[in-house]
């Protein structure tokens, strides 16, 4: 096929052989199948940040670090090189997640570098060597649900131990191979301690893949995971090897009847004087 404009710096370099076939075009990337030497691999295209359809952006950038402080303030100041700045920050950040998530044991594809907002990763396949389908594409039994839902669940854990949370989790954003899920897209990944946002991101994300997972095994949808996990995370008691019940009481605080009625006592009492203090005066007049 023709070379894309972005991927034609690859060729040159030797990066990339040859552009097989366009794998998908999303919100944020358009996706090729090249090859490598003798591998099979994929290329993501990001989009210019005019181009991308990528909603509220600004809530997944927040709390991601930048080193160099003359970058941060042309960021900070909207100005075209804090512009250009702030979308090689959304396009490393992928890659960097990718870093992360291999050195935590998290089933994602492996990175293999991102060149002037073209990521180079591995190609996620199946036993007969096509790509493997998407999680809404697949039909699972209930068993297999309960047992891939165990495995998403123990990801997000030891993403959430590495300082992540993937933030646009859906069986959109999960390939299935012959192991099991594979987690992608990662370009929103936001970082767990810094960002505002983080709490109902997990439990958007935990939620997504119960109510999927749901859908073969129901009784996966009685489940709190997302409670339980962030409640572990905030007390520094969550680590990859925690042991996940799906339960979680949410905490009831018993009403303190006694000091609402001295409230209420004290308010009359207070109004009683108000009142006598203009009866008063009016006597007075």
């Amino acid at each position: 096929m023709k070379i894309p404009k972005r991927i034609q710096p690859l060729i040159e370099d030797g990066l990339v052989d040859e552009v097989l076939r366009q794998l998908m075009s999303g919100k944020e990337a358009t996706v090729y199948v090249v090859r490598c030497g003798s591998e099979i691999r994929c290329a993501k295209v990001y989009k210019e940040a005019g181009k991308r359809s990528f909603k509220q952006a600004v809530q997944y950038r927040e709390g991601r670090k930048v080193r160099n402080s003359r970058r941060s303030r042309a960021m900070e100041k909207g100005s075209k090189f804090g512009r250009d700045e702030q979308e090689n920050l959304w396009q490393n950040a992928e890659v960097d997640a990718l870093y992360r998530l291999a050195a935590a044991g998290v089933r994602a594809p492996t990175p293999y570098g991102c060149f002037d907002g073209v990521l180079l990763m591995e190609l996620v396949t199946d036993d007969s060597g096509e790509v493997a389908p998407r999680l809404n594409d697949v039909v699972l039994t209930e068993e297999q649900a309960k047992h891939d839902h165990d495995i998403i669940i123990k990801d997000i854990v030891r993403m959430l131990c590495a300082g992540l949370i993937h933030g646009d989790l859906s069986e959109f954003n999960v390939l299935v191979d012959s192991h099991g899920p594979v987690i992608i897209d990662l370009p929103q990944a936001v970082d767990a301690a810094a960002n505002n946002n983080a709490e109902w991101m997990l439990e958007r994300d935990i939620n997504n893949m119960r109510n999927y997972y749901g859908m073969f095994a129901p009784e996966l949808l009685e489940t709190k995971y997302a409670k339980e996990i962030w409640a572990l995370f905030e007390a520094g008691k969550l680590t990859p090897h925690t042991e996940l019940t799906g339960l979680f009481d949410e905490p009831i605080e018993e009403a303190d009847v006694d000091s609402v009625l001295q409230e209420i006592q004290d308010a009359f009492e207070e109004e009683q004087d108000r009142l006598a203090r203009i009866n008063s005066s009016n006597d007075e007049d």
